[in-house]
């Protein structure tokens, strides 16, 4: 999935490292990321942390996609900066997962990302679920 993902590999993201349920990418922060406020603007940031979660929430073959996500910005990042988005799961029910992203740069807390995830209709889920588990998602 990520080989084919356009926007991610025109902003130069990289990724580092993929595992069942987790996955880490890197990007630079470059000068047509920054803002009027000289930071990176906060659609890149995001972008960075949902690209790992995209590559993470795939990791179990079935064709999974973003429900929902959001992000808590903690930190400015500056032209220039390596910014590393290291993507978590959380918890899978049914054809829904949670997954925790936290986008650094070095040992510093930029941004915080939360990420809801649906396995496409027809897609083997290995957790099973049933009803009980669509109710809820």
């Amino acid at each position: 999935m990520f080989a084919s993902d356009r926007a991610s590999g025109g902003l130069g993201i990289e990724l580092l490292h993929i595992g069942e349920g987790v996955a880490v990418a890197r990007m630079i922060v470059t000068a047509s990321m920054v803002n009027g406020h000289g930071i990176a603007h906060g659609g890149y940031v995001f972008l960075l942390a949902d690209t790992a979660f995209a590559c993470a929430c795939n990791t179990r073959g079935a064709p999974t996609v973003a429900a929902a996500a959001d992000i808590d910005f903690v930190a400015p990042a500056h032209e220039g900066d390596a910014l590393l988005a290291t993507a978590q799961e959380r918890a899978r029910y049914g054809r829904s997962g949670i997954y925790d992203v936290r986008v650094t740069r070095g040992d510093e807390l930029v941004a915080e990302f939360r990420g809801r995830s649906r396995a496409l209709r027809g897609a083997d889920s290995e957790t099973g679920g049933g009803a009980g588990a669509e109710a809820r998602s």
